[in-house]
């Protein structure tokens, strides 16, 4: 329905129409476009999230592994410190189904060790008329399940009287998959206890920072410029060096939890500030300010939970330094400290460039770090993705 262009000095009754209502007039939506309209922020988010294909795979992978965490003895063949001296630096066995031509189901070859005398090397090779097959829900290496309950119950098992070693095994024998799946424990959970402690420390402080204003913001933004011109890695060994050596490895790991969370927090704390300074200047915080409403209570209830979704998406990806922070600590040494397994702890046995040459095996604890990085990544920018409103 169109009306005619309003003339000057006419009144403005003439323009006005009094034909009755026809809803059909006007474009109805589509039942596509009221549960869009309809769609709460979080539903919102969800449905932007669904379509970024690699962060939602990546966030299937991440959720596996940390499933992996809470029954790591369960799935690891062999226990933590299970030596096998007759199999040393024994390279991956292949996993056959086949044999003769014949199905087997899943098996291995046993193996003969012989030495040769020229290089002082192990050589290993496959017995093919020595079928071992693989064991399924098997009882095996006796474990206490998260320290607590004593059993002894494995996901696979080598056949009894045999060995299987997928990813081979190190120095002193022991299975090179069991520990890698014992280490992902310390290393997938100083990540978000570390990343924790920053968020705390940047929202805090960022906050505050945004909020106030004034001097309270150019005291925040020096200590944050001093701290990001240090040189990480330096500071995280000063750091860790420091740690007595007395100390026992649980209390040595919530010391590097710590240390990385406490050198973490001032990315998040700038962006957190940087959202205050624009959002502190709305008219409900001015209402909040006039109903008697403390600082602490306007940045916690009305401020922080306006723009949460873009400090989770930057947690996210700040998970990742903190995993690789710890990772550098150990293999240099000054991290984590055995009993205590971490993938770090794992690649301390390939420091040598012989080692590698002669067992490359021993690398094999590098590639969940770099799956789970790339994981957290994309996973990071899915989210970030999603929680922009602009996108």
């Amino acid at each position: 329905m169109t009306l005619p262009l309003p003339t000057p000095g006419a009144p403005l009754e003439h323009y006005v129409s009094t034909a009755p209502f026809d809803p059909m007039q006007f474009e109805t939506m589509s039942a596509g476009q009221t549960r869009y309209y309809k769609a709460s922020q979080k539903r919102l988010m969800w449905w932007k999230f669904k379509r970024h294909r690699i962060a939602v795979v990546s966030g299937i992978f991440l959720l596996f592994l940390y499933g992996v965490v809470l029954i790591a003895e369960f799935l690891a063949p062999y226990g933590l410190h299970t030596r096998n001296v007759d199999f040393i630096h024994a390279p991956p066995q292949r996993v056959h189904f086949f044999n003769d031509g014949a199905f087997v189901g899943p098996f291995v070859y046993g193996r003969a060790m012989t030495l040769d005398l020229n290089t002082l090397r192990r050589v290993y090779t496959e017995k093919k008329h020595n079928v071992q097959p693989i064991r399924f829900f098997c009882q095996g290496d006796p474990y206490r399940f998260w320290g607590l309950f004593p059993a002894n119950l494995h996901l696979v098992c080598p056949a009894i009287g045999g060995q299987m070693f997928l990813l081979g095994t190190d120095r002193l024998g022991r299975d090179v998959l069991s520990r890698i799946i014992y280490g992902a424990r310390i290393s997938l959970t100083i990540g978000l206890i570390g990343i924790s402690i920053s968020f705390v420390l940047g929202i805090v402080i960022g906050g505050f920072a945004g909020y106030r204003g004034g001097v309270v913001d150019l005291l925040v933004q020096r200590v944050i410029e001093v701290l990001q011109s240090l040189p990480s890695l330096p500071l995280w060994m000063a750091l860790a060096a420091i740690m007595p050596v007395t100390w026992s490895p649980i209390l040595v790991y919530f010391g590097i939890t710590i240390i990385l969370g406490i050198l973490d927090w001032t990315g998040l704390a700038r962006a957190v500030r940087s959202k205050l300074l624009s959002l502190r200047e709305e008219d409900y915080v001015l209402a909040a300010q006039l109903m008697g409403a403390r600082s602490h209570r306007i940045i916690g209830r009305h401020l922080v939970p306006g723009f949460m979704s873009h400090l989770i998406a930057t947690a996210t990806i700040s998970i990742p330094s903190m995993i690789l922070g710890e990772t550098a600590l150990s293999f240099l040494g000054l991290g984590l400290r055995p009993p205590i397994t971490s993938w770090g702890i794992l690649l301390t046995e390939a420091k040598s460039v012989s080692v590698i040459a002669f067992y490359p095996w021993l690398l094999f604890p590098m590639i969940p770090v770099i799956l789970v990085i790339l994981a957290f990544n994309f996973l990071g920018d899915g989210l970030r993705d999603a929680a922009d409103p602009y996108k």
